[in-house]
């Protein structure tokens, strides 16, 4: 039998995915914790080959507890089981190193068939969860199509943004007056869509690590 872990705060949420994994006749629930914390003392102990992770938990969140875990474990394989389909949230789970990620309502059989499937090297996702990926690489594969038009010097001037530093300190580095930095300032935002130095510097550095 597959040894499958659950952490999950909603004890109702929890009992569900435990039944439907005990029901099975392919795995066991070794261990159901409420918190990520509770997750890291207990899980090395029974070492689970797969465990099912919720995001939002009451103290340490989904995703750092997969890092953590990861550390602890590193041959475990985690799924996000949660109710967010926010990209930001599945590309920092997935970056934290979680293999798959579910919807919450998910069917029982999509469940087991998404354990089954990261067992063997697969990273299941539901069909929301894929679309959203899916629209996520093309919007970030617009964005870097939009950078890689600047010119080499709009690029200069556009990374220095990125830092933080002011059109002052800009034209100090570039040495060139206030008003080119404004100029290219102006061409950087109609290339790339924008209204503000933000908004130019999160498309220049693309998606958090």
């Amino acid at each position: 039998m597959i040894k499958v872990a659950i952490v999950e705060d909603s004890k109702t949420t929890r009992e569900g995915l435990k039944t439907i994994i005990e029901l099975s006749n392919e795995y066991t629930c070794v261990a159901a914790c409420e918190t990520a914390e509770e997750a890291l003392r207990l899980l090395p102990r029974h070492n689970p080959a797969v465990v099912l992770m919720d995001i939002q938990l009451p103290a340490m969140s989904g995703i750092e507890c997969v890092a953590q875990l990861k550390k602890l474990l590193p041959n475990v394989l985690v799924i996000m089981v949660t109710v967010y389909e926010d990209p930001d949230r599945i590309f920092s789970a997935l970056r934290a190193g979680a293999s798959g990620y579910l919807l919450k309502r998910s069917a029982p059989e999509q469940v087991l068939t998404a354990i089954r499937d990261v067992g063997v090297g697969g990273a299941p996702m539901s069909g929301e969860i894929a679309r959203k990926v899916i629209q996520y690489f093309r919007n970030q594969s617009a964005i870097s199509k939009e950078v890689e038009d600047l010119t080499s010097r709009e690029k200069d001037v556009l990374e220095l943004v990125a830092f933080g530093l002011s059109n002052k300190e800009i034209a100090g580095r570039m040495f060139v007056s206030i008003e080119a930095i404004r100029w290219h300032l102006k061409h950087i935002y109609a290339k790339l869509h924008v209204h503000s130095r933000t908004e130019a510097a999160l498309k220049f550095r693309g998606p958090a690590d």
